[in-house]
């Protein structure tokens, strides 16, 4: 059964509720479908400030599918639970082709980061076509790859100000894709974990040598997958002080109504 965000149910205790892992804050939140240009549907959810104010938008693309990568990895839920109600930035999520979550399976099949280059086009298309300002990528592990593919080059390149990266492997993408980000002049926020399982800090620095524009941030203590909330709280802070133009500290805690997803 496809998870229908609406069946939400927000409850105000009337006391500050402490942000967890599970704590859904409001937003308008819909279910929504792409169309790819070779004619597959993809599926994802569109959170949207509850306000009507959107400051910022997120296109996230996520990690490597046939690793447990989908739009439901937990910094991107996390994002898409909170970054409405605490920034006013909306956030984008789907399922890359092939690719199953709670929310349902989008069409296609994996395609080694090749064919995904239409479903990034169509995630921009659509946030072109809904009138939603400030549009910036966001790619973790195998995201990365696609960001920095496709994102400096027609017809991405047009439609968004930069990207944030989180764990960039940086295998399928090589230098030629950074010299694009390099002439495209766009900004790139590359964070870098400690113990990264494939490209830590002082390597990262290195090949990032090719974007003089990138700020590279290297997270101490964070590994690959940011498991724990403090590195998961790290990397919603970094996204939103670069989409946003200043520092960001999110708050820990709450004032009103909020939601759990259902046991």
């Amino acid at each position: 059964m496809v998870f229908d965000p609406s069946s939400l149910d927000f409850v105000d205790a009337g006391v500050p509720v402490p942000v967890r892992a599970s704590t859904i804050l409001p937003a308008v939140r819909e279910n929504i479908e792409l169309r790819t240009a070779d004619g597959l549907t993809l599926v994802g959810e569109l959170a949207l400030p509850a306000d009507g104010v959107i400051r910022a938008t997120l296109i996230t693309l996520h990690p490597l599918p046939t690793h447990g990568g989908f739009m439901d990895s937990h910094v991107y839920k996390k994002a898409s639970y909170r970054l409405p109600a605490l920034a006013g930035i909306a956030v984008l999520r789907f399922n890359t082709r092939g690719t199953a979550s709670p929310r349902g399976t989008s069409e296609g099949s994996f395609e080694e980061g090749i064919g995904e280059r239409l479903d990034v086009d169509a995630a921009v298309q659509f946030a072109v076509d809904r009138g939603l300002p400030n549009r910036w990528l966001v790619g973790w592990s195998f995201g990365t790859e696609l960001v920095l593919k496709y994102g400096a080059v027609a017809p991405v390149a047009q439609q968004v100000e930069g990207a944030v990266l989180l764990s960039p492997p940086l295998h399928r993408a090589v230098d030629a894709d950074l010299a694009a980000w390099a002439s495209s002049g766009k900004p790139l926020t590359v964070l870098v974990p400690e113990f990264d399982d494939y490209l830590q800090p002082e390597a990262a620095t290195a090949r990032f040598s090719l974007v003089p524009q990138a700020k590279l941030v290297a997270v101490d203590g964070a590994k690959h997958l940011w498991v724990g909330e403090k590195y998961a709280a790290r990397a919603l802070n970094e996204i939103s002080s670069t989409v946003l133009g200043a520092p960001v500290e999110l708050p820990g805690d709450w004032h009103g109504a909020v939601a759990a997803l259902p046991a």
